[in-house]
């Protein structure tokens, strides 16, 4: 088993920037794909971003191409999450997520684990 563990999520106004953080613990394997998923009041969780565990491929959802940015630290089991220029629909629920493969994946259902999330609140 691995447990996730997010931490960053706040308050913020738009504009603003924010750093989350995922720790993994447990029965972590090399080649594991990392992503963040979000889920706004209302609405189904979508994709936000992905990494390959090289670091050499990420993939985002459109909507925040350009403002945020994954990135992971294989040696203390972290993955980031940056996001800049925060607007208020970017205000969801976000969501640490690894699957037991290498490439990147934009669907929940392929990824094995996942975190309780981190709350992200952006005022207008």
């Amino acid at each position: 088993q691995v447990q996730l563990v997010e931490s960053g999520g706040g308050l913020v106004q738009a504009g603003d920037s924010l750093r989350l953080s995922c720790a993994a613990a447990g029965r972590t394997y090399d080649r594991d794909a990392m992503a963040w998923f979000r889920q706004a009041p209302g609405k189904e969780r979508e994709f936000v971003a992905g990494i390959t565990w090289s670091g050499g491929i990420t993939r985002y959802a459109n909507s925040v191409k350009g403002r945020f940015t994954i990135s992971r630290d294989n040696a203390k089991n972290m993955s980031y999450l940056v996001m800049n220029s925060l607007k208020p629909d970017d205000t969801a629920v976000y969501y640490c997520a690894r699957r037991r493969a290498s490439l990147v994946a934009a669907q929940e259902q392929d990824y094995d684990y996942w975190g309780q999330g981190t709350q992200v609140t952006v005022s207008s």
